[in-house]
């Protein structure tokens, strides 16, 4: 890496390196068996430069192959985007714990283990269920080095336990699942297959729905579905820049329902969307979105941040060897003091929505959705009677939240990169056929 900054710093008036280096051992399942066992080996160099005012980027997964790199970058500055920024000098990081040197101890057996332990569990309910499951742990090494100095370097651990369930009954398809990631081993299931087996019993049998409006809960994994992608493009700051942002102009106003709060917070110990720093060694820090219904602030990359004549706030994340951009690093919704279950209690008539499929195929900047209900459940006098077929939900997210009927106390992480309580919204458009 030394020697790739010190040739490109020759040739160009500012250069960043950036390493990344891992080691990924999933353990697979397919309709109930083990499918294979494999561990993958992968090294990634990104060469950014600035040359003449411009940027000029490459990458490559072959490290001994330094001419052909820096030919590549200093070919693509001469048509480069104009660069607005310089490059972060040494600077201290937060510490943050991300790495568990336990996950490394963690035999493929065991991870085996894991997996078929789910299944059996499942399959024990529910002998119909067709399932598949995935272990994985994953151990990652990041180093970025620039011309100005700067230097971050830290080591990752993740461990994902996954399962998902199909259930066939002549034309009636159900699907199930859950899934969890840490940077700890998780060695304990009795989480994952607790929720599912609730899905199964929940799902046991169909209950009719009326095409109407009405009040529905969005559980975590219906919010990641419905609400998330809405809200990251509105809180991108390079969306903003582009004055597309619904909420761009906004800032310091009441947009949302007094009671939500959200932040992006990637400072968290030993979750697998924190970093000391972001992918352009900027330091990690806490960064309010909304807060008690207010908009706060947006999400910057140094480029975006100095188009914006701020700064960036560490947000500048690199995407399969893309140059950096806007993203969050871990969303995180303040919990209410709601339970689910007095939620479900409050509801005469409504759903329970757990799965959309396709919800984010609309209007995503302008914060609509319209999704099947893959999974949800129909609530009548206060308590969950089936599972709803055929039904389609839809909304706005910026009318939704803008009055919510409560946010709910069950917090939880969604694949990592969303920690977030259900929420309940009174009255949501509901399509049945």
């Amino acid at each position: 890496m030394e020697e790739i900054l010190a040739r490109a710093s020759k040739a160009a008036e500012e250069a960043e390196v950036f390493l990344v280096t891992s080691e990924e051992t999933p353990v697979e399942f397919e309709t109930n068996r083990l499918k294979h066992i494999q561990s993958k080996q992968n090294s990634t160099v990104a060469l950014r430069i600035i040359k003449n005012g411009r940027i000029g980027y490459a990458t490559s997964t072959r490290l001994d192959d330094i001419e052909e790199l820096i030919s590549n970058a200093l070919a693509t500055a001469e048509f480069g985007t104009e660069a607005r920024f310089t490059l972060p000098p040494l600077t201290p990081y937060p510490e943050i714990k991300i790495f568990n040197p336990d996950i490394e101890k963690v035999t493929l057996e065991q991870m085996a283990e894991l997996g078929q332990g789910m299944i059996d569990i499942l399959t024990r309910h529910t002998p119909e269920l067709i399932c598949e499951a995935r272990v994985i742990r994953t151990v990652t090494d990041v180093t970025i080095i620039n011309s100005h100095g700067g230097q971050a370097d830290y080591k990752q651990s993740v461990f994902i336990a996954a399962i998902e369930g199909q259930l066939i009954r002549d034309t009636d398809m159900l699907f199930v699942g859950e899934h969890q990631s840490s940077c700890h081993p998780l060695l304990e299931i009795d989480d994952i297959t607790r929720r599912v087996l609730q899905q199964l019993e929940w799902a046991r049998e169909n209950a009719p729905v009326s095409t109407k409006s009405m009040p529905v809960v969005f559980t975590p994994h219906g919010i990641v579905s419905a609400f998330a992608g809405p809200l990251i493009a509105a809180f991108n700051g390079k969306t903003v820049l582009e004055g597309a942002s619904p909420i761009g102009k906004k800032q310091g106003q009441l947009v949302f329902d007094k009671r939500l709060s959200l932040r992006d917070d990637p400072t968290i110990d030993y979750r697998p969307g924190s970093s000391p720093c972001d992918d352009e060694a900027v330091p990690s820090e806490v960064t309010p979105l909304i807060a008690e219904g207010k908009v706060s602030n947006f999400l910057y990359d140094l480029q975006t941040a100095a188009l914006a004549n701020t700064r960036s706030t560490g947000n500048g994340h690199r995407n399969q060897g893309g140059q950096p951009s806007p993203a969050p690093g871990a969303f995180v919704v303040t919990p209410g003091d709601t339970s689910f279950d007095d939620m479900v209690r409050d509801i005469k008539e409504g759903l329970v929505v757990e799965q959309l499929m396709g919800a984010t195929q609309g209007n995503v900047l302008g914060g609509d959705f319209s999704g099947n209900v893959l999974l949800g459940y129909k609530v009548e006098g206060g308590k969950i009677i089936g599972r709803v077929k055929d039904t389609m939900v839809s909304g706005n997210i910026y009318q939704l939240l803008k009055h919510v009927a409560a946010i709910g106390s069950d917090t939880r992480w969604i694949g990592g990169f969303l920690s977030t309580p259900s929420i309940y919204c009174s009255s949501v458009s509901v399509a049945s056929r």
